[in-house]
């Protein structure tokens, strides 16, 4: 049974090296902070290196270790240098977080090659190969997680969302897959699937649609990207020790499991 000191040791990331995509804003920025608080050194990707640099410069403040690696998912040698310099700077990877995302939304019938390709290239391709790149030194480490942020629209109609929500269901599809693939090299593999977060992402919707959503969970209002946390830190942490595969809803009650 464990103890009062090994459940907080559970949670204690201390010398581990986290890579957080979307890092620098929403709910990766908390997910940043948080792995920080909790000992580990922490890797800020971002499209916007001027986003990163500054995200970094306040987890240091705070007192934790960070670098910034600035760099667009949707491409494949960002994708590998963003590997390179993790590895250049700290000698290893023990976390890795994909919780970039691009929420092109285009209606079906309006659905273009140009926007699938985007869509497509960053929620799901990005994650995937980033994980793929990882995953020689995830191997090497005792703490080995990933954890792929999807979305609760992968459980809903996706209406009027088709292009994100198709992606974050393939990157659910491949949670799956990688966890089995991964699990005898001792890495586990899961996906935080949130429902409506307080972001940079939302609020670039129409207030009505803004309203539809808070309107739409049992709970009635958004979540604040903090809020993701304590699901996200459990999945990744030893707590979760015999999780792997699995989708951990946090929606306040929107979708019912």
């Amino acid at each position: 049974m464990l103890d009062r000191e090994q459940l907080k040791a559970s949670f204690d990331l201390d010398g581990q090296v986290a890579i957080v995509t979307g890092g620098s804003r929403g709910i990766g920025r908390a997910l940043a902070f948080a792995l920080a608080s909790c000992g580990a050194k922490v890797v800020v990707s971002s499209r916007k290196a001027d986003a990163c640099v500054e995200t970094v410069a306040e987890l240091v403040d705070a007192g934790g270790e960070a670098i910034a690696v600035p760099g667009n998912m949707g491409n494949l040698a960002d994708i590998d240098a963003l590997v390179s310099a993790t590895v250049k700077a700290y000698g290893a990877i023990d976390l890795v977080v994909n919780n970039a995302a691009n929420a092109l939304a285009q209606r079906f019938g309006d659905i273009t090659p140009e926007g699938w390709e985007k869509s497509q290239a960053v929620n799901e391709r990005g994650p995937l190969f980033l994980a793929q790149a990882a995953a020689p030194y995830l191997e090497a480490s005792t703490h080995a997680s990933i954890l792929n942020v999807v979305s609760v629209g992968v459980f809903t109609s996706g209406n009027g969302l088709a292009l994100y929500a198709a992606a974050k269901a393939g990157l659910l599809m491949l949670t799956r897959s990688m966890a089995a693939e991964l699990a005898p090299k001792g890495i586990r593999v899961n996906a935080l699937a949130p429902g409506a977060v307080d972001t940079d992402m939302m609020a670039a919707n129409p207030p009505a649609a803004i309203e539809a959503m808070r309107a739409s969970s049992v709970m009635r209002r958004l979540a604040d990207p903090d809020e993701m946390v304590g699901p996200a830190l459990f999945l990744l942490s030893d707590l979760a020790s015999f999780v792997t595969g699995s989708v951990l809803v946090a929606d306040g009650g929107m979708t019912f499991h």
